[in-house]
């Protein structure tokens, strides 16, 4: 769904209007849900987004850590972390702090059919906190 189309069931409207991004990822890690948050966080439009990998916002020295959590967790059905900060990716090359909590979907049989994870964008934050750090 683009970010003009409104969608009209009330799960798809609380989504959409959700301040923080709310991204959908299927088994393989193909971005099945993008909402209008997830757009001004990291940049891409919902077209761009959905159905692309989800290394369209995970840093590329990231990656090998982050798939190797995601094909446990849909292999488990288990998430190992339910929430923290991390890094992630705008669409301009730029890095972001993010903190985002993950969840493993499963269907009305208990079979995982993928990944949702919540995020916010905490980069000017973590950038004051480092100031501070640094003196």
């Amino acid at each position: 769904m683009s970010s003009t189309e409104q969608p009209t069931c009330l799960e798809a409207l609380i989504v959409h209007h959700t301040v923080d991004a709310v991204i959908y990822a299927d088994t393989e890690g193909v971005i099945r849900l993008w909402n209008a948050a997830a757009e001004q966080i990291f940049g891409f439009a919902a077209d761009d987004a959905v159905g692309a990998s989800l290394d369209l916002i995970i840093p590329e020295r990231l990656r090998d850590a982050h798939w190797r959590g995601y094909l446990a967790a849909v292999s488990s059905g288990k998430t190992r972390l339910g929430g923290r900060a991390t890094k992630g990716l705008h669409k301009s090359g730029r890095p972001l702090y993010v903190e985002m909590s993950f969840s493993v979907v499963k269907d009305t049989t208990n079979h995982v059919i993928g990944s949702v994870a919540i995020a916010r964008d905490v980069t000017e934050r973590q950038l004051k906190a480092r100031e501070a750090l640094a003196g």
